[in-house]
């Protein structure tokens, strides 16, 4: 290990996590630690909740996770002006833009907000789900609405430098970074649409997404050439009501098989559940550990992050 000072803020880095993508491919031909402990996950795996940390500060509505080292980026829209609904479409959409600020926070793993990084321009104001490539930090900006544009930013976790990568004549709601092809991956709003563009933004790829389980709010790389995707469906209840179901699916990159998938039955706080937003997995001290923040900053108990661990093997 080795320690990296990011504006203040000491961050452990394994040898590997700032190697160019094409170093790390020679480093990344077999599953890493979390692919093989997700694939070994079932429904009735014993997830045990291991820690609550309420995120005291202005954290509006939560999108996604990167994790680098010790700190966890943490994407989320300040909604000022929500979009309403057109009683017929107009000029293609079926909403207002509205208004709203898009943020991606610097957390520490006790909960302590490092910094702000605001991002977005005009009505494009929503970050998505957000991916680390050993780089840079992947973010989607979009407008809040279907079947409209997206701003594709990345972040220098060592400067907190934003640059912007391309543009999307889509929304984009998630993003991740094949590390071995360089290849960026995206879904649309409602992950009903997958796409594939280089780093520089030529579009190679859009297709229907063939998982019709959950719509992926969340997706995360995972070696080898793999991505985790967590997200929610809402589904109706007898009384009138409605109740969310959450999941996760492991994916192949090369050709977007789905390779394993499981529901997630644990609930928030608020009563979401757990994988609503942001999620993360990892391994550490021989257990699969998922990161989450269902919870929008104004509920119950406002934002907390939620640690749950599952035995592997």
């Amino acid at each position: 290990m080795r320690r990296v000072l990011i504006a203040g803020l000491a961050v452990s880095l394994t040898a590997t996590a700032l190697l160019p993508a094409s170093a790390q491919a020679e480093q990344q031909h077999h599953d890493d630690p979390v692919t093989t402990a997700f694939t070994a996950t079932t429904r009735s795996t014993a997830w045990q909740l291991a820690q609550k940390v309420p995120l005291r500060f202005a954290t509006h509505h939560p999108q996604g996770f990167a994790l680098v080292g010790d700190i966890i980026l943490m994407s989320t829209v300040e909604i000022i002006e929500a979009p309403v609904r057109y009683p017929e479409p107009i000029d293609g959409y079926d909403r207002s833009p509205g208004r709203g600020v898009g943020h991606v926070l610097v957390i520490d793993r006790q909960g302590t907000l490092v910094r702000d990084l605001v991002l977005g321009e005009g009505t494009v104001y929503h970050p998505g789900g957000i991916d680390f490539d050993g780089q840079s930090v992947w973010v989607p900006v979009a407008e809040y609405r279907p079947n409209s544009k997206a701003i594709m930013y990345r972040i220098d976790p060592l400067t907190w430098q934003v640059s912007e990568a391309f543009r999307v004549g889509d929304h984009v709601g998630g993003v991740v970074r094949d590390r071995v092809s360089g290849i960026v991956h995206g879904v649309s709003w409602g992950s009903r649409r997958l796409y594939t563009w280089t780093a520089a933004g030529h579009q190679l790829s859009r297709q229907a997404n063939d998982d019709h389980f959950i719509d992926y709010q969340d997706c995360d790389y995972v070696g080898w050439r793999k991505q985790v995707c967590s997200g929610i469906t809402s589904l109706p209840r007898p009384d009138g009501g409605s109740y969310e179901l959450g999941g996760i699916a492991l994916r192949d990159l090369r050709d977007d098989r789905i390779l394993h998938e499981i529901p997630f039955p644990r609930f928030s706080s608020a009563g979401h559940v757990v994988t609503r937003n942001p999620v993360a997995l990892e391994v550490v001290d021989g257990k699969l550990r998922l990161l989450a923040a269902p919870d929008d900053g104004e509920e119950v108990a406002g934002t907390e992050l939620f640690v749950f661990e599952a035995p592997i093997g």
